[in-house]
């Protein structure tokens, strides 16, 4: 055999086998991926317990997302609060839901946290570092920073610097990271509003949570998601929007299992997906319908109808 053509024999061997190799290791590494759900989810599927608001206690809700197939549950302050003023112990309970392979991703939320002056923020301190606690107490990861309080006119340097300090303290103090949150019916309504807050927070831990909901209402729309590292979201809030009713006058009450209503989901999972986002789907309603049916049947319809979204997302 001539040199010439042994080297570019050789050369081609190697390269095959270099594309073999890669070939081979991305198979390895689809296979290495981490699924939900008997394999119908790449993320896990949370439940928000406004969903099942109506059920009782804080304890009764995670015995139905229990019951109805969760990986998580994300509570409400509220919740701990009252569950801890009828004597119960917050520790305790994130056991519980850790012991029946749940986990705890978020709590809603640090209301006021984020509020128009610097005395208005040094007064909120108190009650922001307890709710702080209470969510590490029961294991959380995130707390929402809720922006309900920014005032009309919000100094986004401000806000941001209030996000940061925040993020301080939750990281330092409880090891919590705040997540801050946009919704229409407050000052800071878009995606695009929250990210620039949290942009200017200037701070390596910053999170943003987004809700497919008020991403449509505040007209701030959906083509972003393809633009962001989905390392910058915390959670993903998931429902619909419901057919035959003008944006204006949807409300909150108005959202519907995902794939009743009108929304793209389908490609806001894929745009999720190739964000490289890896953390959890909450189903988030409120609707009175639901509310009163059988807080257990709406879980599981709700975990079911989310499957199925996923599941023709192709993801």
């Amino acid at each position: 055999m001539k040199r010439r053509n042994f080297l570019s024999n050789t050369t081609c061997l190697s390269i095959g086998a270099l594309l073999f190799g890669s070939s081979q290791l991305a198979v390895a590494s689809n296979k290495k991926e981490k699924r939900y759900q008997q394999g119908r989810s790449p993320w896990a599927i949370c439940l928000d317990t406004a969903t099942i608001r109506t059920a009782g206690d804080i304890e009764k809700k995670v015995d139905i997302a229990i019951a109805a197939g969760f990986d998580a549950i994300e509570p409400w302050d509220r919740e701990l609060k009252e569950f801890e003023d009828n004597g119960g112990n917050l520790k305790a309970l994130g056991k519980k839901i850790r012991d029946n392979g749940l986990f705890v991703p978020s709590m809603i939320g640090l209301w006021g946290c984020l509020p128009e002056d610097e005395e208005a923020f040094q007064k909120s301190l108190p009650e922001t570092r307890n709710r702080l606690r209470m969510a590490s107490e029961i294991g959380c990861e995130f707390a929402q920073a809720i922006p309900n309080k920014v005032g009309e006119n919000y100094d986004v340097k401000f806000v941001a610097s209030c996000y940061r300090r925040i993020l301080e303290i939750g990281l330092k103090e409880y090891n919590i990271i705040p997540a801050l949150v946009f919704v229409e019916m407050f000052p800071l309504k878009t995606l695009g509003q929250a990210i620039a807050v949290a942009l200017d927070a200037d701070h390596p831990n910053v999170k943003v949570i987004p809700d497919v909901f008020h991403m449509y209402i505040s007209e701030g729309g959906f083509e972003g998601l393809r633009q962001l590292n989905g390392e910058l979201f915390a959670i993903f809030q998931f429902n619909d929007a419901p057919k035959n009713m003008k944006i204006e006058d949807m409300q909150d009450k108005h959202r519907v299992y995902p794939g009743d209503g009108i929304l793209p989901l389908e490609q806001i999972l894929r745009d999720l997906k190739e964000s490289g986002f890896k953390r959890c789907i909450s189903l988030e309603l409120y609707n009175p319908t639901y509310h009163g049916q059988d807080p257990l049947l709406v879980a599981k319809t709700g975990l079911e109808k989310t499957l199925q979204v996923i599941e023709r997302a192709g993801v």
